[in-house]
């Protein structure tokens, strides 16, 4: 399996974000993708995500499977964390085990587990702190098997712990034969190729 973006060109407010962009990620490898705030890093996920259209180029899965977009076998963490505050962490992680299509073999109870928040389970999410938040939405990826990560900064409000966990999660994926691309200021935590994004006059948040 190989994830293949070629030619890759989009446009925001009226400014190229990307131009002809070209890249591949290897089964059981990982890329971090970097540049300066601006330089196209989110805008980029959101691309491959299939959240924004690009003006030209195409993303894809090889070997294609027919019946599957590349989102539909895809995790997006965003900056956002897509929390309900009014229900429970566990009723948060079940909502999103449906909506992916997780089925019989999704497990709640050990992604929160591996997540660190099996003692939290029961607790409204409104009451997380932004670091517990950011694990909750890990969660989701442990609980859902998906081949493709798209990590946006997924580090941010992560203590020690945290980031930990996260390396162990994104090493436990790449060693099942997943891939992770990851936008990212600092070291991302696992062995990556790097891409650096053209922050020229034309780059746009």
């Amino acid at each position: 399996m190989r994830l293949h973006a070629r030619d890759i060109v989009c446009r925001r407010g009226g400014r190229r974000v990307l131009g002809g962009l070209s890249f591949a990620v290897p089964a059981g490898t990982a890329l971090a993708v970097t540049g300066r705030n601006g330089a196209g890093k989110s805008t980029l996920l959101r691309v491959v995500a299939g959240l924004i259209a690009p003006e030209a180029g195409t993303v894809a899965l090889e070997p294609a499977d027919s019946e599957l977009m590349v989102a539909e076998q895809a995790h997006y963490l965003g900056h956002r964390d897509p929390l309900k505050p009014a229900l429970t962490v566990r009723e948060n992680l079940d909502f999103w085990i449906r909506f992916l299509g997780g089925g019989a073999a999704a497990d709640g109870a050990a992604a929160l587990g591996m997540a660190g928040l099996a003692d939290l389970a029961a607790l409204p999410a409104g009451y997380l702190s932004a670091g517990q938040r950011r694990r909750l939405s890990i969660a989701r990826l442990l609980a859902v098997a998906r081949p493709v990560w798209l990590l946006d900064e997924p580090a941010s409000a992560l203590d020690a712990a945290g980031q930990a966990m996260l390396r162990e999660a994104m090493t436990a994926h790449l060693a099942g034969g997943g891939l992770i691309v990851a936008a990212t200021h600092g070291p991302l935590g696992v062995p990556a190729a790097e891409l650096r994004l053209d922050t020229g006059p034309e780059a746009a948040a």
